[in-house]
């Protein structure tokens, strides 16, 4: 038995590799009404995507929950729909909310790799309930981190439940699409959850070793005649917004403000799109997640805002993430008069990106934001050129420009920097039979006063076949290096980790997969010698019931180069020029999340610096499907070290309420009481969805100040206020 399903698993690789899995796709003059009904004839006809293979809980079988795709098309649009069959009518769909996260629901996704690059592509989806959800798959979609929902644009889709399966209809407009005028074969993929059977599947078949979302296991979806350019499509999408805030803690009077705005996009061509904006507002946009900052170096927070998140890959890909020439969450920020972060409006903005062919992207970004010269912040242009080619089969050589420049004629005299601009090139690689991935880049800064062009470099390369993987990566910032519209977390060092897994997958058990590694960070001081290192070694895996845990035991060691307070309280630090070796161990476990009550833990406990630490952070998820959802982010730390008179605690708390009254009408709660920060923040959000991409919110935000002493905790004092009514509109020309 186990021969054959060894037999079946190659010959399924066979098939995918040499691309034998196809979609034909014809032209209908037929109306199709979105509606979950697969009454028209043109679904009695098309040809289907079907004979889906397992992904888990094995890699080597038919699935047991089978689906059906079948897509036409006519001048304007792309309709797709789909049947997932399953063993019962029990379905799980958590929330009625758009862009949901797809683990432990009923849904179906497909991917397009419209320029065949498989490299980027869009995805669409849908649940059992008929919510929909799209987004980008960039980087090849080697890892989960290159899955990205936050992308948005004016589509439709509806399903129906029947007995033993769910139907779903999708009508995809081509100018939300970009592809060449004149391809008659994209790269195409769809995978799909079924919680009744508590099972992944695919349609090419994709080993467990790699992600879904990889796009080198696509196959594809064939025209029945050369595509149309989609033509020079206008979108606008203006808006209005009205609020009132007042700043308790300085006793200022209320405040009101309005303001409007908007956005334009502008399809040049079917691949390339021109998006503008003037005077945009960023008010709806969910807070940050606090977390407890223990860190020496700055903490990465992500884009949420909507304008900067299309095509972002192509400007925010550049090196590693703790060494990114280019952030867009500097525009939009400066620093004042107190050397303290703050809101710096944005004019007006313009940002040309796309595919000038099936092997070039283009990027042009340029952002203008005002000065306020009572805080000391001067109007500022920032301007990001970014140019990627496709190489080989899967990989590509990009190159990077980024210009800040300060616009301030009056600033000749002031000790301050002018412009900083940044240049660079990566190469990105990937080969064909998905084995090999990894990158390598160099970057220089230029700046007024220093000499030359400092660098960073950086490489990358990781092996993953079935049951081993292999990590080896190196980094190098010059101690002059600086990227200010980048993030990079610390300069003059060098540094290399290697790391490898043994993956293993019985063949019953309560186990369905585990693995063991060794993860290792060594960093050096150029003239200095070694300042960090990190060796842990990892057993961790997956159950049969799709829950997952891990295990890390690590020794470390720090020295300080600062004084440091680890506990991140304010308290006593430890002091400059003194090193720490120790040994601690953290677990992870996150349980079904098909059940009402889902969760995930964090536990650690062991030697910190000269003492201890223990404690543990996760999440608690309460889910009445469809419709309500409780989620309570926790983190508690206890500090015992001997240069403190008394143990230090930190204690974070964030619960979230999720309700969605309908697809269309969504309220949002957000509460974070984190004793780091001495603050409590109330979030709260309405949301509705009037027409499709055009929302009416209102957003209540509250600011509290809670003592960090025990004895005062009720001492909660109002910090500020604002309330904020926004009104946002998608009109397509």
């Amino acid at each position: 038995m186990r021969e054959m399903s060894l037999l079946c698993f190659l010959l399924m690789l066979s098939i995918q590799q040499f691309g034998q899995r196809s979609l034909q796709i014809t032209r209908t003059s037929q109306e199709i009404l979105i509606d979950g009904v697969l009454d028209e004839d043109v679904w009695q006809q098309a040809d289907k995507m079907d004979d889906f293979m397992q992904y888990f809980p094995t890699d080597s079988v038919a699935a047991r929950g089978q689906s059906e795709i079948q897509m036409t098309y006519d001048d304007d649009f792309l309709y797709i729909s789909v049947k997932c069959y399953s063993k019962g009518n029990d379905w799980v769909v958590n929330s009625l909310k758009r862009d949901y996260r797809g683990g432990g629901i009923d849904n179906m996704t497909i991917t397009f790799d419209s320029f065949k690059d498989k490299t980027n592509a869009y995805f669409f989806g849908i649940n059992a309930e008929g919510v929909i959800r799209e987004g980008v798959i960039t980087n090849g979609g080697n890892s989960f981190r290159d899955f990205d929902e936050s992308w948005d644009n004016k589509w439709s889709g509806e399903a129906k439940k029947y007995d033993g399966y769910f139907a779903g209809e999708l009508k995809i407009p081509f100018s939300s699409l970009r592809f060449n005028a004149g391809s008659k074969i994209w790269n195409i993929g769809a995978y799909r959850y079924d919680a009744q059977e508590n099972e992944w599947s695919t349609w090419t078949g994709i080993p467990r070793n790699y992600p879904m979302t990889n796009l080198g296991f696509n196959g594809q979806l064939i025209w029945d005649e050369p595509l149309k350019s989609s033509g020079s499509k206008v979108s606008i999408i203006p808006y209005v917004t009205a609020g009132l805030s007042r700043d308790h803690e300085a006793n200022t009077d209320s405040e009101y403000t309005y303001d409007v705005g908007g956005d334009a996009k502008i399809a040049l061509t079917s691949g390339l799109n021109l998006d503008l904006t003037i005077n945009p507002d960023f008010s709806q946009v969910e807070v940050d997640r606090q977390i407890t900052d223990l860190s020496r170096f700055e903490i990465f927070f992500p884009e949420r805002r909507q304008f900067f998140l299309e095509n972002a890959d192509l400007f925010g890909s550049f090196g590693f993430s703790a060494i990114n020439p280019f952030f867009s969450r500097r525009i939009g920020t400066a620093k004042n008069n107190e050397d303290n972060t703050v809101q710096n409006r944005i004019y007006a903005g313009a940002r040309l990106s796309g595919k000038l062919n099936d092997n070039m992207r283009l990027g042009l970004l340029n952002m203008q934001t005002a000065a306020d010269k009572t805080d000391g912040v001067y109007a500022t242009n920032y301007s990001v050129l970014a140019v990627q080619h496709k190489v080989m089969n899967r990989s590509n050589i990009s190159f990077l420009m980024v210009n800040k420049q300060l616009l301030d004629t009056e600033l000749d005299d002031l000790d301050i920097a002018l412009y900083n601009r940044v240049i660079g090139a990566d190469f990105n690689f990937a080969d064909a039979s998905n084995t090999w991935t990894g990158k390598t880049f160099v970057h220089g800064s230029l700046s007024p006063g220093i000499d030359g062009m400092p660098i960073t470099h950086g490489t990358e390369l990781n092996y993953n076949s079935r049951f081993w993987e292999f990590g080896w990566t190196h980094e190098y910032v010059q101690s002059d290096y600086d990227a200010q519209v980048g993030f990079v977390r610390r300069s003059n060092y060098y540094s290399f980790e290697p790391g490898f897994a043994r993956k293993f997958y019985p063949s019953d058990g309560a186990l369905n997969d585990f693995g063991i590694g060794l993860d290792s960070e060594f960093i050096f001081k150029p003239g200095f010698g070694k300042t960090d290192h990190s060796i842990g070694l990892t057993f961790g895996g997956t159950t049969s019931n799709n829950s997952r845990f891990e295990f890390r035991v690590a020794q470390e060691y720090v020295y300080l180069f600062d004084d440091f307070d680890p506990t991140g309280t304010d308290s006593q630090p430890l002091l400059v020029d003194t090193d720490y070796s120790y040994i601690n161990f953290e677990g992870f476990f996150s349980g079904d999340r098909r059940k009402p009550v889902a969760f995930f833990i964090r536990p650690f406990v062991g030697q910190y610096f000269n003492g201890w630490r223990y404690g543990s952070g996760g999440r608690i998820t309460l889910t009445a499907k469809p419709k309500a959802q409780l989620a309570i982010d926790f983190n508690y730390n206890i500090f015992d070290m001997p240069h403190l008179e008394d143990k230090k605690k930190t204690f974070l708390l964030g619960p979230r309420i999720d309700y969605t009254f309908s697809k269309e009408l969504f309220f949002t709660t957000f509460i974070q009481y984190n004793t780091q920060s001495e603050n409590t923040n109330i979030n709260a959000r309405l949301q509705w969805r009037f027409a499709p991409v055009s929302d009416f919110f209102l957003v209540f935000t509250d600011n509290y100040f809670t003592g960090a002493d025990p004895s005062d905790r009720f001492n909660i004092n109002l910090r500020n206020r604002a309330i904020v009514a926004k009104l946002t509109y998608w009109f397509n020309t």
